[in-house]
């Protein structure tokens, strides 16, 4: 198998192709910042971003990402600098239990890197994560701070 390009370097593992990436990312490469929710790609928790796109990695098997680039929570701060979303989740203070914000965080890094200037129709068709705690509007007041940066 081609090895895939997480967070800009290639990782070889040997698992079963039909493993879903979320495992791989958590149990053999250590990146624990991708949360495992549903396991049915509906609550958005283990999103990551698949050739830029948001993608849920608890469906994604591991053979998909073969020779793929693949981006983690883990690949956003830079030499100890948050990335600007990041610091906006902070700023507006977005999490309460912070489970599903690595998540909300990646699909808004997909979003803001097509979109720039999103409306709030465009960040609730864009983010489409579930957050138990009930923070969307918190996550919509921070896009919109990281939208005017």
């Amino acid at each position: 198998m081609n090895p895939p390009n997480v967070n800009g370097k290639k990782m070889s593992v040997d698992v079963d192709p039909s493993t879903p990436l979320l495992w791989v990312l958590r149990e053999q490469l250590d990146l624990t910042g991708t949360k495992y929710g549903c396991g049915i790609g509906q609550c958005g928790s283990c999103t990551i971003l698949f050739e830029g796109q948001a993608l849920r990695s608890c469906m994604l098997p591991v053979s998909a990402a073969a020779g793929k680039k693949i981006e983690t929570i883990e690949s956003l701060e830079k030499n100890g600098q948050l990335s600007k979303i990041q610091q906006a989740w902070v700023d507006n203070q977005v999490p309460q239990c912070g489970y599903c914000q690595s998540g909300m965080v990646m699909a808004t890094t997909a979003l803001l890197r097509k979109n720039p200037k999103p409306t709030d129709a465009q960040i609730d068709a864009a983010i489409t994560n579930i957050c138990r705690c009930g923070t969307f509007q918190e996550v919509r007041t921070a896009i919109h701070a990281v939208a005017k940066a």
